[in-house]
């Protein structure tokens, strides 16, 4: 996040602290804000009142403090503006204030691969690429590009795609895996062919239970007899009319990053089940167990487990529906606005949105603000607010969504689990207000 810059504050009448004139050095270190920090101390770091500290949980970490923005490693050629979370695989992510578009621009959806991406998309040459289906089918399939463009409808439709590990950099104590923060979301447009229309095509048997997906990209071993992830869903979920095998993004040709010529989009899941490069979709009597089906991967605790426990892999369980969520993109924190301001964002759910509400004053009051309609089912929706604050000072604004089944955003990060999956709390920006 960028820097919170100083200010002071002229106003005695709210019940606040102001901030001291020789301030002590910033520790920008996310998790040692977390050991205990007083609100004292934590005014004169910010060097500007925080009129509702009051109401700020103990050793509660400011998100204009939150973590400090990593050196600049360079980026994609075809990203803007991403944060590069690994290098080999690729994974990168967009602040939230670079995901403001309503539809997302390929230059600002996150990337995240668990292989190399394979030198036929590097090239952009979709010569001679087929798609096979087969196993619980009355009659195997073996399908080009121009084969799925021609014998079957052609739609297009927004549709959220969100890594399950989104949001992993919030656990306390840390997971293992990518330290997403927010930014691995995206909802661009999607055109292709309903997954349902190729699958009933082939005709599913009684006897199907899951699918299991396959793309060609290259284990990062370099050996060709190694898969990096081959991932499923089950075989309801995959006859869903929302489930697409996608051939363009945005209208035009997937990029080669994220599986040209040919991905799954299955919307409401971890992204990690839209298999990108796509080759084989093998439709099963059993749950698949490719790679990254077992194990910890993508795996949530059966049951509440308190932060850092060690759960036997016989007690993890398959991550399905993702769970509702709303993101803030403009301002973005460190931004200095009136007494008055504008905020806006986009929230979504594996179904639809019923509201959104903001806060500034630590989740003490909320007010609801206005919330569009999706464009289709599984597309993220638009919200906007005006906020006014009582007084010159640092503020911060949460968001917090709630869906049609009554489910909403937690405060805090949700149930612990040893991957960081499924982290959906509030979002929080920082902004210097007056």
């Amino acid at each position: 996040m960028d820097s919170v810059g100083r200010g002071t504050n002229s106003d005695s009448n709210t019940d606040t602290m102001s901030a001291d004139e020789a301030s002590p050095a910033v520790e920008t270190g996310r998790r040692a804000f977390l050991k205990g920090t007083s609100l004292a101390a934590l005014t004169a770091m910010m060097g500007v009142a925080i009129p509702f500290g009051r109401f700020m949980p103990e050793g509660y970490s400011p998100v204009g403090l939150a973590h400090a923005q990593e050196p600049d490693r360079g980026v994609m050629a075809e990203k803007d503006g991403v944060t590069i979370r690994n290098e080999r695989p690729i994974n990168a992510e967009s602040p939230a204030h670079l995901l403001d578009d309503a539809v997302t621009p390929a230059n600002r959806l996150f990337v995240r691969n668990n292989g190399a991406v394979p030198f036929h998309a590097l090239d952009m040459d979709a010569s001679g690429w087929t798609l096979s289906v087969d196993g619980e089918v009355d009659t195997d399939l073996e399908l080009s590009l121009d084969d799925l463009r021609n014998d079957f409808e052609v739609v297009t439709r927004q549709l959220v795609l969100e890594c399950g590990g989104n949001g992993r950099a919030f656990f306390v104590p840390g997971a293992s895996g990518n330290q997403w923060t927010t930014g691995a979301v995206g909802c661009p447009e999607w055109t292709g062919v309903r997954l349902r229309d190729v699958l009933n095509r082939a005709g599913v048997r009684s006897s199907a239970v899951y699918t299991g997906h396959f793309g060609n990209d290259p284990h990062l071993s370099g050996d060709p007899e190694r898969i990096p992830i081959s991932r499923g869903v089950p075989i309801a979920k995959a006859l869903e009319e929302d489930a697409l095998i996608a051939f363009a993004m945005n209208g035009n040709d997937i990029p080669a990053v994220h599986g040209f010529p040919l991905r799954l989009m299955v919307p409401g899941y971890p992204g990690s089940a839209s298999q990108k490069w796509l080759t084989r979709i093998w439709v099963r009597d059993q749950v698949h167990d490719g790679p990254k089906m077992g194990g910890y991967s993508y795996r949530l605790p059966a049951y509440p487990v308190a932060p850092g426990t060690e759960v036997p892999e016989e007690d993890m369980v398959i991550m399905d529906t993702m769970p509702v969520k709303s993101l803030i993109t403009n301002p973005q924190t460190g931004a200095q606005v009136g007494r008055s301001f504008d905020i806006r964002g986009h929230a979504w759910a594996d179904g639809e949105v019923a509201k959104v509400e903001t806060s500034i004053d630590f989740g003490q009051t909320w007010q609801e603000a206005t919330l569009d309609a999706p464009v289709n089912a599984f597309a993220w929706q638009h919200f906007r607010a005006t906020i006014e604050v009582p007084q010159a000072g640092y503020y911060e604004v949460w968001a917090k969504a709630t869906d049609t089944q009554g489910r909403r955003q937690p405060i805090t990060t949700p149930g612990w689990n040893p991957r960081g999956y499924g982290n959906n709390m509030v979002h929080r920006i920082a902004v210097l207000a007056g």
